[in-house]
């Protein structure tokens, strides 16, 4: 049986870590690898252009961990939680993001075109990672 308040503690846990590892990847890039930031170049500049491949990578394994964290934690999960859970996940990342990372004014900053369309294929791949996490995390208790 779903358990919103746990599902909701193991989705923001696992949105701020992924959101982490990309910020970190990022200033990695940067700082170690001596790549432009977005101060030096086009967008957000090469430093962040170069972590775009790795994003879906990023969330498909976190999302999985913490999904299998949430459904494992439950007395007997079934595929349709995952797929519920799934479907809850992504919609909140959707609204979240639109918010977060497009609509509210800071410096890493994406305008919608970079957010949804110059940032194709990764964002829809990252979605359906995200949507997936859930239902792989099942897959996993399983064995």
């Amino acid at each position: 049986m779903q358990n919103f308040g746990m599902s909701m503690l193991w989705f923001w846990v696992c949105y701020i870590a992924v959101t982490l590892v990309g910020m970190l990847h990022t200033i990695f890039n940067i700082t170690v690898l001596h790549m432009k930031s977005m101060k030096e170049g086009p967008g957000m500049g090469e430093g962040y252009e170069k972590t775009k491949p790795w994003h879906p990578l990023y969330n498909i394994i976190l999302f999985s961990l913490f999904g299998w964290l949430y459904m494992n934690g439950l007395s007997n999960p079934t595929w349709q939680e995952a797929l519920i859970t799934g479907a809850i996940w992504t919609s909140i990342c959707i609204v979240f993001d639109l918010f977060g990372w497009v609509l509210i004014k800071h410096p890493w900053r994406l305008t919608f075109k970079e957010f949804y369309v110059d940032y194709q294929p990764w964002i829809t791949l990252i979605y359906i990672a995200i949507f997936a996490g859930p239902v792989i995390g099942w897959a996993f208790t399983l064995i």
